[in-house]
C-alpha cells in the first residue's frame, strides 16, 4: 500500500503542474523477477518515475514505451523476456531469468474511475478489496481494457472500459473477483469467452502496528515501520512521551491507563499489537482487555518468564487461553537474528511481523527449495 500511496501522491501534484501520467503494472511473470504482479510505476510526460517495476533494469526502457502510450493516449502491453542468456540486446540487461508482461494505460483524468482513481479507493478504509486488470496477450498492441474494476464486500466502482465488456464476462469476472476476496490470494486466468486474460489482484490493507510503550526503545520501530508503509498508534499513560514531537510518523496517539486504551484500540486481521511498556501491570491490562483476540500477532517484550507470569496472571482473572489463542503471542518477540541494541531489535520484532502476515517461517532463503515467491 505504500507504493500506491506515494503514487497517488505524484499523480496529484502532475494534475496540478498539468502534466499528463501514464500507470505501468506487472500483470503477470513466468519465472523469476525482482518485482512480482501488482508492481506499479508511474511516469509522467516529463519522465518523472514513481514507484518501481523492476529493480531499476527495466524503469529505462518502459519510460520510453510510457511516454509514447501518453502521447497516443493508447495503452499497451509489453513484455520482457530475460529467459535468453543474451538479455543485453533488449538493452536491460536483467539476469532475472523470468518473462515479465508490464500493462502500461494512459490516465485520462477525466474518465471516471480512471485506474488511478480506483487505486485511491483502495486505501479509503481498512476493508480488503480485490483490484481488476484485463489483458490481451495475443494482441498486445491491440484494445487493452486496462484496470478496469475494483470489488468489495459490499460494493463495486467500475470504468466505462467494464461497461462495455458483454456480460457474460462481466459475470466471470464479478464471480472470481468474489473467490479471491474469499481467499485473499490473488490470480491471473483467462477470461471466457474473450481472449483476455485478468490479473484479479486481492488487496490487503495495510499492515497496522500498535505499539503499547512510547519509551526511547519504541523511535527506531517506529521510524522503521513509517519506512514500510505500516499504519501506526502509539498508546502510553505518560502523556510527556505520546507527543507528535517524539512521534511525528504515528497516525494516532492516545494517552490512558491500560484498562482505558485498550478500548480505544482498532484491531483487525492485519494489526499486530506489541507490548513495550515495561509495565507489567500495564502489559497485563492490554492483554486481558483485548480477549477474545481477533488479531494475528501479539508480541510480549521481555523474557521468556515475563510471558508465563503474565499468562498465569491471566488465568487469575479468568481467561483462560485456548491453544489457537496462545498462538498469537509472541515472547520475546522478534525473529532471532542476534540483535543488540533498539536499532537491531526493531528490525528482529518488525520482521516477526511480517513472517506471521505473509505465513512464512522466516528462515534463509537459501534454504528454501523452489521458487522464492510462493504465489
Amino acid at each position: 500500500m505504500k507504493e500506491i500511496k506515494e503514487i497517488l501522491k505524484a499523480y496529484a501534484i502532475a494534475v496540478e503542474n498539468n502534466e499528463k501520467t501514464a500507470l505501468a503494472t506487472v500483470v503477470n511473470v513466468d519465472g523469476s523477477s525482482y518485482r512480482r504482479p501488482g508492481a506499479r510505476m508511474l511516469i509522467t510526460e516529463n519522465g518523472e518515475l514513481t514507484g518501481a517495476i523492476s529493480g531499476g533494469c527495466l524503469e529505462g526502457d518502459a519510460l520510453k514505451k510510457a511516454q509514447m502510450v501518453i502521447f497516443q493516449q493508447r495503452a499497451m502491453l509489453v513484455t520482457y523476456d530475460t529467459t535468453d542468456e543474451d538479455d543485453a540486446k533488449f538493452g536491460v540487461g536483467l539476469g532475472c531469468n523470468g518473462i515479465i508482461h508490464i500493462l502500461i494505460e494512459p490516465i485520462d483524468e477525466n474518465n471516471g474511475n480512471n485506474p488511478i482513481l480506483l487505486l485511491k479507493s483502495c486505501v479509503k478504509n481498512r476493508e480488503s478489496k480485490v483490484l481488476v486488470t484485463l489483458f490481451d496477450f495475443k494482441h498486445k498492441r491491440g484494445a487493452q481494457p486496462g484496470t478496469i474494476l475494483l470489488v468489495a464486500a459490499e460494493n463495486t466502482s467500475a470504468n466505462k472500459q467494464f461497461d462495455q465488456i458483454h456480460s457474460a464476462i462481466k459475470s466471470f469476472i464479478l464471480e472470481e473477483a468474489k473467490s479471491v476476496i474469499s481467499t485473499k490470494r490473488s490470480s491471473i486466468l483467462p477470461v471466457i469467452e474473450s481472449e483476455f486474460t485478468a490479473f484479479i489482484e486481492y488487496m490487503a490493507p495495510a499492515i497496522k502496528l500498535n505499539i503499547l510503550g512510547a519509551g526511547n526503545d519504541v523511535i527506531p520501530l517506529v521510524k522503521l515501520a513509517a519506512i514500510m508503509g505500516w499504519e501506526i498508534c502509539i498508546a502510553d499513560g505518560r502523556s510527556d512521551l505520546v507527543t507528535g514531537i517524539r512521534f511525528p510518523e504515528a497516525e494516532e496517539l492516545i494517552i490512558g491507563k491500560g484498562d482505558e486504551v485498550v478500548r480505544k484500540l482498532d484491531v483487525d486481521s492485519r494489526t499486530a499489537v506489541v507490548l513495550m511498556t515495561h509495565n507489567f501491570n500495564y502489559d497485563l491490562a492490554i492483554l486481558k482487555g483485548l480477549y477474545p483476540y481477533k488479531c494475528p500477532y501479539i508480541g510480549v517484550l521481555g523474557p521468556k518468564k515475563k510471558l508465563l507470569k503474565l499468562k498465569e496472571q491471566l488465568w487469575i482473572n479468568g481467561v483462560e487461553l485456548q491453544n489457537e489463542e496462545d498462538k498469537l503471542i509472541f515472547g520475546p518477540m522478534g525473529l532471532d537474528i542476534g540483535a543488540e541494541g533498539p536499532e537491531e531489535i526493531a528490525l528482529s520484532i518488525m520482521s516477526e511481523i511480517k513472517a506471521v502476515m505473509t505465513g512464512s517461517m522466516g528462515g534463509y532463503l537459501k534454504s528454501k527449495d523452489g521458487p522464492i515467491h510462493n504465489h
